[in-house]
Order: structure tokens, then C-alpha cells, then sequence
């Protein structure tokens, strides 16, 4: 079993990280907030009184952190993470953040680092199916597998540093471009008088089925576990997907992509934050198109 470093347990991270408790792996964590740090106490692990202590001696360290700014100080700043690691360590950034900002971390460290952002939410991260999208050295990749094995189901290497967030960014609109159309079309078959499970039965196996619609119906009925059943109690809020969003269109241009659709995408969910939708389900918007 491993010695892992662990930085950053919020809602993604803290499952994360009792789920690798679970598998047997010694755990040091930390994170800001003294009530997260609680939790992760609660199921066993050990609290670090910082993250260079979390990162101490690790063969692993873990970090899950909000957004590139806080990778960058973390990893950049004079906080030295990486030397506080055990030679030979790997280090996992978890987070969801520009392109540009892993590569440039990746480059700057003494030891190997992954860019590995994850999809599956908060439900996915408790049971440990989520999918984790890996940029990175090869070598690296193999040694931390089995670890992020214990944290989800696919763990895809997708190349080089940075690419793991390219696949994350790519995903992420697509899952938006479709979520609206979904919803768009369920708000206009309520307007023409047709229920919810008829069109369900008929796209969910035509050509207009995704996994926005099969998977996690954006009304109630169809799909008892989606979010639509549970008044849009985020599994993926709608303030992340906006954050998603503007890291696609960023991706975007700074390689001269057209991704009109995906910035179409982003004023949307840009207008259902700004309305106060950011704490609900990014299925949630649902409400928002029915109005018109």
C-alpha cells in the first residue's frame, strides 16, 4: 500500500480520498477548511497541518483544487509540495483547469506530474466510478494507475501534459451542447402538449438520444436517478459547468478552434448562474428554457 499526499478535500476530493482509505493506501490530508478536514479525520485518515506536511514523504501526491490560480500557487509558490515528496514520487493534479496552466506546472516540477481531471461528479467520486482523463509521461501514468483505480472505473491516458484537461474541456461542452438541446426539446414538447415519458421513449431510442437524455433526463420521470427528480440537487452544479465552459472557450482560442455552439453554451449557463441557478444541478437550466 502507498503513502499518498492529499490536497484539497471538498466535494470531489474528500470521497477521493476516503475511497483510497478504503483500499488500504495511508492517507495524509489537508485542506482549508476545518470542517472538510474533519470529515476526512471522521473516516480514518490523518490531518495534515499544511499541504507541504500532507506532501511529506509521499509516493503520491494528490491535489483537488478549485481552479489554475490555486494549482499554480500550490505547486509554484515557495510552498515546495514537490520537494517534500519522497524521490521517485508522482504527483496527480485532480483539478479541473486551463490547458496552458498544466503544461506550464507539469514543466516546472522536479518530479513527473499527471494532469488528471475527472468526470462522474459527486456521486461518481463517492463510489469510486469515476473517470479520470490523464496527461502525462507514460512511466508516471502506469505507477499512479492503480492508485486512481481505487478513486474510479476508466483511467484513460490521453498523451502528453495538459492533454488530460483538453480531453476534460472537450467533454464538458459537448455534455453542455447537448444538455440544452435536451432540454430545449422537452420545454417544446410540453408546449405542444406531449408528455415527458412519450418523448423520452421515442429519442431515447431514435436519433436523437445522448446521455444528457438517456442517462439523466432533464425532467422528472423518465430516469428516476437523474437530478430532475430531486428538485436539481447538483450530481454536476451549473456554476462548474459555466467554469468548464469558459476553460473550453479559452482552449478554444488559443489554438484558433471555432466552438460556436460551445459559446453559445457558456451564455447560457452564464445567465442561468447570473440568475441565481449556480448551487442547482446543470440540468437544472431545464427551468430556465421553459420560460422562454
Amino acid at each position: 500500500m502507498a503513502r499518498i499526499g492529499f490536497i484539497g478535500l471538498g466535494n470531489m476530493g474528500g470521497p477521493m480520498a476516503r475511497n483510497l482509505l478504503k483500499a488500504g493506501h495511508e492517507v495524509l490530508g489537508f485542506d482549508l477548511v476545518p470542517a472538510a478536514l474533519e470529515a476526512f479525520v471522521a473516516a480514518g485518515g490523518k490531518a495534515a497541518p499544511s499541504g507541504v506536511a500532507a506532501a511529506q514523504g509521499a509516493e503520491f501526491l494528490i491535489t483537488m483544487l478549485p481552479a489554475g490560480k490555486h494549482v499554480r500557487d500550490a505547486y509554484l509558490s515557495q510552498s515546495g509540495l514537490a520537494a517534500a515528496c519522497a524521490a521517485g514520487a508522482v504527483l496527480v493534479d485532480c483539478s479541473t483547469i486551463d490547458v496552458a496552466t498544466a503544461r506550464e506546472v507539469a514543466a516546472a516540477m522536479p518530479l513527473p506530474m499527471l494532469d488528471a481531471p475527472v468526470s462522474g461528479g459527486t456521486m461518481g467520486a463517492e463510489n469510486g466510478t469515476l473517470t479520470f482523463m490523464v496527461g502525462g509521461p507514460e512511466a508516471a501514468f502506469a505507477k499512479a494507475q492503480p492508485i486512481l483505480a481505487a478513486m474510479g472505473k476508466t483511467i484513460v491516458h490521453c498523451g502528453a501534459a495538459g492533454n488530460g484537461q483538453a480531453a476534460k474541456a472537450c467533454n464538458n461542452m459537448m455534455l453542455a451542447i447537448n444538455m440544452i438541446g435536451a432540454c430545449e426539446g422537452f420545454a417544446l414538447a410540453e408546449k405542444l402538449g406531449l408528455p415527458h415519458q412519450v418523448l423520452f421513449d421515442i429519442v431515447s431510442k431514435s436519433s436523437g438520444q445522448s446521455w444528457a437524455v438517456n442517462s439523466y433526463c432533464p425532467v422528472p420521470g423518465p430516469v428516476p436517478a437523474s437530478p430532475a427528480n430531486r428538485d436539481y440537487k447538483p450530481g454536476f452544479a451549473a456554476a462548474l459547468m459555466e467554469k468548464d465552459l469558459g476553460l473550453a472557450q479559452q482552449a478554444a482560442q488559443g489554438c484558433g478552434a471555432a466552438a460556436p455552439f460551445g459559446a453559445a453554451a457558456l451564455a447560457v449557463y452564464q445567465r442561468f448562474v447570473a440568475a441565481g441557478g449556480g448551487g442547482t444541478d446543470f440540468s437544472g437550466i431545464m427551468e430556465m428554457l421553459r420560460q422562454g
